[in-house]
């Protein structure tokens, strides 16, 4: 999984894969069939982990303080030390080969699924009053979907810590007034 995350699944070769599992060819293909089998196992793994605290997060808390703990649990987690700089479904596979577009269009739905569970969210803070009547709950979802894909790509590109909780908190400020 983190093989993938780091380079994408065009940036990781077989070679790259078999010599980090410590395998052989042949063990490859009999525990996994192909690379791509394997990147779905490694997308499955990573939304297990990154998905548990996006739903958490979104679920726990009252409206506004779930989208910023999820602003800033992502700042958090996009830039651990302990793992590649951003967030696997956001960056991998925007771009690949036209032989990938499985791939492709599997992480987009992936991504629109995640803004789908916002969209989901904020449509039960407004039943509870919590944002205005005339919210345009899909673009506040697209909004805080393109804020925390941003915030990936920034890390990516080396963007700190402190940076992605900055712009955490500017992206807050665009929250409805009730």
């Amino acid at each position: 999984m983190r093989l993938f995350w780091d380079r994408g699944y065009e940036g990781t070769s077989f070679d790259d894969l078999i010599a980090t599992m410590g395998i052989s060819a042949s063990s490859f293909y009999n525990a996994f069939g192909s690379k791509e089998a394997l990147y779905h196992e490694a997308i499955e793994t990573y939304m297990s982990v990154a998905g548990g605290w996006f739903l958490d997060i979104l679920m726990k808390y009252h409206t506004i303080t779930a989208f910023r703990n999820l602003t800033t649990t992502a700042a958090m987690e996009f830039t651990r030390d302990d793992q590649p700089s951003g967030c696997m479904i956001s960056v991998a596979a925007t771009q690949c080969s036209p032989g990938q577009s499985r791939l492709r269009d599997l992480l987009a739905s992936q991504r629109t699924q995640a803004e789908g569970a916002m969209a989901e969210r904020l449509r039960v803070g407004m039943s509870a009053g919590d944002l205005p009547e005339n919210t345009d709950i899909e673009a506040l979802a697209a909004f805080y979907g393109s804020l925390l894909r941003g915030m990936a790509v920034q890390a990516r590109d080396g963007a700190s810590r402190d940076r992605l909780l900055e712009i955490a908190r500017i992206g807050m400020r665009a929250w409805p007034a009730i």
